[in-house]
């Protein structure tokens, strides 16, 4: 999906909890550069939504009824990378946040969190995607039925890719991970990542 610069910055909710969705909605609704495209209470059903409706941000509550919002998180990047998440719990806990960044959240915010927060993060997400470049591979079904390529020949040598980033919090975790994926997917090699 293109982001265009000037357009609205289109946005699905996801909560199981009716109140929030609509306070989430009321926080938004003077925002003239966001508009709200739907409103869903399931990770089955925003997996859906963000299919059918092509938002730019989705803001993912982690904790829903059957499928949860991790693995929602994951499905919608798989099938829409271009859509972002914003992943929203009342939990601050390093596993949520981690579990979170894997499963493909560009933020975390923690519940109660300010309208400027919830504003500034969902700008910030927009602006970093349309400012990145376009995928390595556009995403393709047919890529996933191709046939398996042979492994390594033993002995074969590997490379070495080393992410760092000057201190902890600027991303070179998420980066790190992004970049085995795509590695991954673009060449059918085993990737090894060392986090340390």
């Amino acid at each position: 999906m293109a982001q265009e610069r000037g357009s609205k910055i289109r946005v699905l909710i996801v909560d199981d909890i009716p109140e929030t969705r609509e306070n989430l909605r009321k926080l938004l609704y003077f925002e003239t550069d966001i508009e709200i495209v739907g409103a869903v209470g399931t990770g089955e059903e925003a997996v859906e939504a963000a299919k059918a409706l092509q938002p730019h941000i989705v803001l993912m509550d982690i904790n829903l009824p059957g499928m949860d919002g991790i693995t929602a998180s994951e499905l919608i990047t798989r099938q829409s990378p271009a859509c972002q998440i914003i992943m929203m719990s009342v939990q601050g806990e390093a596993d949520y946040l981690r579990r979170s960044m894997l499963a493909g959240a560009r933020e975390f915010l923690i519940k109660p969190f300010s309208s400027d927060e919830l504003v500034s993060s969902i700008r910030r997400v927009y602006e970093l995607a349309a400012a990145r470049p376009a995928p390595l591979l556009p995403p393709q079904t047919d890529r996933l039925q191709a046939p398996a390529k042979p492994a390594a020949a033993p002995g074969k040598r590997g490379h070495v890719v080393s992410v760092f980033g000057p201190k902890g919090g600027v991303g070179a975790s998420t980066i790190a991970a992004n970049l085995a994926i795509a590695l991954h997917e673009a060449g059918g090699l085993k990737v090894a990542l060392v986090d340390g």
